[in-house]
């Protein structure tokens, strides 16, 4: 096989031709139309490596979640000298530090962050690291320093949760593929194409774009130095398909060792390993074993990836997620399949290594993928509820590009093309409540919003309560524009994403990914409010502490209009309101409806909400319905769901799916078809994305009760997986708590 490349002379004003993965992919693939029966198991080698892991992991688990942390080295891409687990078995190599699982220090994003993270663990950030932060200004501090009172209100009151003010906002995708494709002494002659492109009379996104390039050819030169300390030469194009996934994994390896991002999504990367991989399996060069080798150490290497964050962190993202995203599948705009022997090889690591929530394998799920792929992931699903889908066909149709990746969670982004500034979420339910209290926050009653009408009645009027909360709405989006302009100023100037961003065109397209909460609730609420009877107590300071609902209303998740359109208005009432707001270097703002393990905590900090649930309990994960509310079987609520407007929310719509295993069928065949059938009928109404967890409630109690008979026990969450037994007592409740679908 002749792989044809792209490969050209860099020209200046040439950049937007010059570096094409997308066109090596499209003219080199090999697309498979079969079944997984090609698929081997572990290696030898691979065996012994995940042996040794495992081993490192239960230390870390019976250490409190935290093996070892550095507290001398601020982590760059060069700071740490090779690390091996266990090098005669190795493949592929590369480790974040210098030894498995010790977390390193990355207090560009906050350094009280980190000092607070290495207090908890019983030790001390280094006087000289420390001292750094008397001279130097991290992104936190500059944030703050630029807030006004308002929006400082906004945050203490949770109003606007989980802000990437205290810690490095993530969800930017790097083209790890490019270092493989073009080697790192291309690339950087690309960046200085690009910078001396940026020519002519200054204006200030000139100045920053240089400063920015500048920034990205250094840590391409560095990526050269960290890779040739491991005895890799990546300063050229990778030739074999072992160099492929080595280059890659260093690529990626790069990102890790200098950002602690929200999320930090690998991107799309199997179906581009598959071009080398089926070189060098035609020409004899490796087996299938030697394949899936390089796949497993490779997704080995992944799931070890360990940041250093406190306590509070693991309240809003619980389970310690990395998010480390890789969209595998979907189909070409010209109808052919994405899907390669590779796509099979990265599931397949399920088995070789066991279920794991890292990395994140996303399905890029559509109508006419090929038969034998869709029986693999059903039956994955199954048996690991590993996997979360989203749809292909309607993300293509509405974004546009056939290359692209998943950040974080649930958001598309064109690989290479467009970034992600991450926005965190809007609490809806606290943004309802003030509507009905004046402005005042529920719980101590300090104003927040000025204006909002008092609101006196016996029993709440539902066109006074719409009107109150689209002017709650219009100011939260105000402030929660404001509030995302400052982060992203700051983080550009002060956490700056070098290596992830040199693997991106120079000037890239961006989105601006806000985020609403507790969408069910308020649909619920606003149903109860104008279907039942609902009659506000309240207490001696007037604010409504609690409600008697008379009568019976529709409620989210039973597929009833009545109900799921108010949930539909809402969500383009607020992207609406957002989208008149100045951004950022102009991103465009998206939305999504997701709340991470986030749902927790919103919960513990709103009060009780008009539809019956009481002051702190836990918010449904992103677009589900609340717990045990969808009665009318798993299809009502899918459909629920799926009438939610992508175009409303184009950073994403999740939904998190439980079902117990006799649901889909008392055979594993029937199961799996069903399983497709459920999948395609759900995304075929234009549905976003589903986690899908097959598994039976009990389990988890079990698991609850005794972790150490569940290592790797891993349950979808809300866009992401987790092992179950890392998650925290209230948040594996929450778990437990949610609907588990019995019929269809």
């Amino acid at each position: 096989m002749e792989i044809v490349t792209n490969t050209e002379t860099f020209k200046k004003g040439n950049w937007t031709t010059t570096i094409n993965v997308y066109d090596f992919v499209v003219k080199n693939i090999t697309p498979y139309e079969g079944t997984a029966d090609f698929l081997v198991g572990p290696s030898n080698k691979t065996t012994k490596l995940w042996e040794a892991c495992k081993q490192q992991l239960l230390k870390e688990r019976q250490n409190n979640g935290c093996l070892a942390i550095d507290t001398e080295t601020i982590s760059n891409i060069t700071a740490f000298g090779p690390g091996y687990i266990d090098k005669e078995n190795e493949v592929i190599v590369g480790l974040q530090t210098d030894v498995l699982l010790k977390r390193a220090m990355k207090p560009f994003g906050g350094i009280k962050l980190v000092e607070s993270a290495v207090k908890e663990k019983g030790l001390q950030v280094s006087e000289r690291v420390s001292d750094i932060f008397n001279y130097a200004k991290d992104h936190n501090q500059a944030v703050f320093d630029a807030y006004d009172t308002e929006i400082k209100i906004y945050r203490s009151k949770h109003v606007l949760t989980g802000l990437p003010d205290n810690y490095a906002r993530g969800r930017i995708i790097g083209d790890f593929r490019r270092l493989p494709l073009y080697g790192a002494d291309a690339l950087i002659d690309a960046k200085k194409a690009d910078f001396a492109n940026v020519a002519g009379e200054m204006s200030e996104h000139k100045v920053r774009l240089r400063e920015e390039i500048t920034s990205q050819i250094k840590a391409l030169q560095d990526m050269k130095t960290m890779a040739l300390s491991y005895g890799v030469d990546v300063s050229k194009p990778a030739t074999t398909a072992y160099e492929a996934v080595q280059f890659t994994y260093l690529a990626y390896l790069s990102a890790v060792k200098e950002q602690d991002g929200a999320a930090m999504s690998l991107g799309n990367v199997s179906s581009f390993l598959d071009i080398y991989i089926e070189q060098d399996l035609k020409s004899g060069l490796i087996t299938e074993e030697e394949a899936q080798e390089f796949i497993d150490q490779f997704v080995m290497k992944l799931r070890v990836v360990r940041h250093l964050r406190p306590g509070a962190y693991d309240e809003i993202f619980g389970g310690d997620p990395t998010w480390v995203t890789e969209a595998i599948g979907g189909q070409f705009h010209d109808g052919r399949t994405k899907v390669t022997k590779t796509s099979f090889r990265f599931l397949q690591t399920l088995y070789n290594l066991g279920a794991s929530p890292e990395p994140n394998l996303t399905i890029l799920w559509s109508q006419n993928l090929p038969k034998g792929f869709k029986d693999f992931c059903a039956q994955v699903s199954i048996d690991t509820s590993s996997l979360q889908y989203e749809n292909d066909d309607l993300m293509k149709a509405n974004r546009g590009s056939d290359d692209y990746g998943i950040a974080c969670c649930v958001s598309y982004q064109k690989i290479g093309k467009s970034i992600q500034h991450f926005g965190a979420r809007a609490n809806l339910p606290k943004a309802l409540l003030m509507a009905l209290n004046g402005g005042r926050e529920e719980d101590k009653g300090a104003l927040v919003i000025n204006n909002i009408p008092e609101m006196n009645d016996e029993v709440l009027d539902y066109d006074k309560v719409f009107t109150a909360f689209k002017i709650t709405m219009a100011e939260v989006a105000r402030v929660y524009a404001k509030s995302m302009f400052i982060i992203h100023y700051m983080h550009d100037k002060y956490y700056y994403e070098r290596a992830q961003m040199a693997l991106i065109d120079s000037d890239p397209a961006i989105d601006i990914a806000y985020g609403a909460a507790g969408i069910s609730i308020i649909a619920d609420s606003l149903s109860a409010i104008k279907y039942a009877k609902v009659k506000p107590i309240r207490n001696e300071q007037g604010l409504t502490v609690d409600f008697n609902i008379e009568g019976d209303f529709p409620k989210f998740g039973n597929d009833d209009n009545r109900v799921d359109d108010i949930a539909i208005e809402i969500t383009s009432l607020f992207i609406d309101e957002l989208r008149k707001h100045k951004t950022y270097k102009n991103a465009t703002p998206t939305l999504s409806l997701l709340t991470i393990t986030s749902n927790v905590m919103y919960g513990t900090n709103t009060g009780a909400t008009p539809d019956g649930r009481k002051g702190g309990e836990s918010f449904a994960p992103g677009a589900n319905p609340m717990h045990g509310r969808d009665v009318n079987g798993a299809i009502a609520s899918l459909n629920s769901v799926s009438k939610l407007k992508y175009n409303d929310a184009q950073d994403g719509i999740s939904y998190t799916f439980s079902m117990i295993p006799k649901s889909l069928g008392s055979t594993k065949e029937d199961q799996i078809l069903n399983l497709k059938t459920t999948l395609d009928a759900y995304f075929g109404k234009d549905a976003h994305h589903l986690n899908v967890n097959v598994l039976n409630r009990e389990t988890l109690m079990d698991a609850y009760e005794h972790p150490e008979n569940y290592p790797q026990l891993t349950i979808r969450v809300s866009g992401y997986a987790v092992n179950f037994v890392r998650l925290s007592k209230a948040h594996q409740l929450e778990v437990i708590s949610r609907t588990f679908h019995d019929r269809m």
